[in-house]
């Protein structure tokens, strides 16, 4: 099968191919938070009266999920490891989210912060961890389009048809897990892996971005050449630099304690870190399967494929290997999407496939020159990670989408851990900035 080209900056998070070769609309999403609606599909923890956790659905407008939580605690007067969710959600964006909040549930109503709403507060014995969530239902609003209004609709048809076609849309990391605006998470995460600690903060404090403010700018090059500096900086950072600030406090401290800087950061961007670079590594080796044009929806010899449970969830603990003996079987459960092909998300404890995408999996990682153990970091457990598989297709069972006279919406629901970006991306193929 031929894919089309990715010739924007995508391309530099690994993500180098479109599954449809249609032409793109173009156009802008999240032109107002109101245009990407995001509503958790969530697995509520049983209700029971006075228990210990503060369960709600938290309703946000223009929060990014990490200064949210800062905040919420702040306000709470409770750490923020006391603040779970179970799932980032995207920042410009009206979203609803499951959270928990170890603190009496009176106590939500003496948080102000703007644009927050809490509904459905309970008291449950369990709090919300990461991944507890079965996914997202999007509503999402496309502006600004390159083409014709009129043409919308067929370019929407045939991308859409090539995605039922194949079974789902390439599954890969979206910009999201990079940084939409300051694509550098993957960046710090590796030079963690690598065990250079001062480099990692020096890329996440002065890495330049066009994307962002003036201001913002301006401080990062301000950091770059301060030579460590930092204690005159810190009173004039912009606000939106919070956990640059925490950062630089720490080394104002302890100087030189890098290892202790991260630390100071929350706990899920510490694994982000490290997630990112593994991310960026699958992106790599999907886009290579797909330029040697191996199949998506179909098992080759070596594949190793990933069965849905009967909630059509994920079983990574019970992965298939493929071989001549159960080819057929297993060909027959990725074709009615009981099952899904899946590349490696390298870390210790990694499972490589066999065959030719095996040989993908691992020319990749000695091009990058890694080893497992690089992927415990000491002094950084958060940062340290095993790894997993993930699934080369996201599947796509409903869709609808309504084209008005200068836009267009697009509404699904997709599983946990899928991007909806990188739906988007088929039908719009926009710089990155984009979306």
């Amino acid at each position: 099968m031929q894919y089309r080209d990715c010739k924007t900056a995508e391309a530099d998070i690994g993500m180098l191919y479109y599954l449809s070769t249609a032409n793109g609309t173009g156009g802008r999403l999240k032109t107002l938070p109101e245009d990407f609606i995001v509503q958790e599909i969530s697995s509520h923890p049983p209700e029971k009266e006075g228990g210990r956790f503060t369960i709600a659905d938290v309703t946000s407008t223009n929060w990014e999920t990490n200064r949210l939580v800062r905040l919420l605690a702040r306000t709470l007067n409770i750490s923020r490891e006391r603040v779970c969710f179970a799932g980032t959600k995207d920042k410009r964006a009206i979203t609803t989210q499951l959270m928990s909040f170890e603190c009496p549930p009176d106590r939500l109503s003496t948080v102000e912060l703007k644009d927050l709403i809490f509904n459905n507060v309970y008291t449950a014995n369990r709090g919300i961890k990461i991944g507890d969530l079965i996914g997202n239902k999007f509503e999402i609003k496309v502006k600004e389009c390159d083409v014709p209004m009129n043409e919308v609709a067929e370019s929407l048809d045939r991308t859409i048809s090539v995605i039922k076609e194949t079974g789902g849309f390439p599954n890969y990391f979206g910009v999201q897990r990079f940084g939409t605006s300051r694509p550098i998470t993957h960046k710090v995460g590796e030079m963690i892996v690598r065990g250079d600690i001062k480099k990692a903060v020096e890329i996440y404090l002065s890495a330049p971005s066009k994307f962002e403010g003036e201001n913002v700018r301006d401080t990062r090059k301000i950091l770059a050449e301060c030579n460590e500096d930092y204690a005159l900086i810190i009173p004039d950072m912009p606000k939106t630099m919070g956990f640059e600030k925490t950062l630089l406090e720490h080394l104002v401290r302890k100087p030189g304690d890098y290892i202790g800087a991260i630390s100071e950061m929350p706990t899920n961007l510490q694994m982000m870190f490290t997630h990112a670079y593994q991310s960026y590594l699958f992106n790599l080796m999907l886009s290579e399967r797909m330029r040697q044009e191996i199949p998506l929806n179909c098992p080759i010899e070596g594949d190793v494929v990933i069965p849905l449970d009967s909630d059509k969830v994920p079983m990574h603990e019970k992965p298939i290997i493929t071989t001549k003996k159960n080819i057929d079987l297993v060909t027959k459960q990725v074709r009615t999407g009981k099952a899904f092909i899946s590349i490696t998300l390298y870390g210790t404890d990694s499972i490589f496939a066999e065959g030719e995408m095996g040989e993908i999996e691992r020319s990749i990682i000695e091009k990058e020159k890694l080893e497992e153990k690089n992927f415990v970091v000491p002094g950084l457990s958060h940062c340290s990670s095993k790894g997993s598989r993930r699934e080369i297709l996201c599947p796509l069972h409903d869709i609808s989408y309504v084209v008005d006279e200068d836009s267009y919406s697009v509404a699904f629901p997709l599983p946990k851990g899928n991007y909806a970006t990188c739906l988007m991306r088929e039908f719009m193929k926009s710089d990155m900035n984009r979306y």
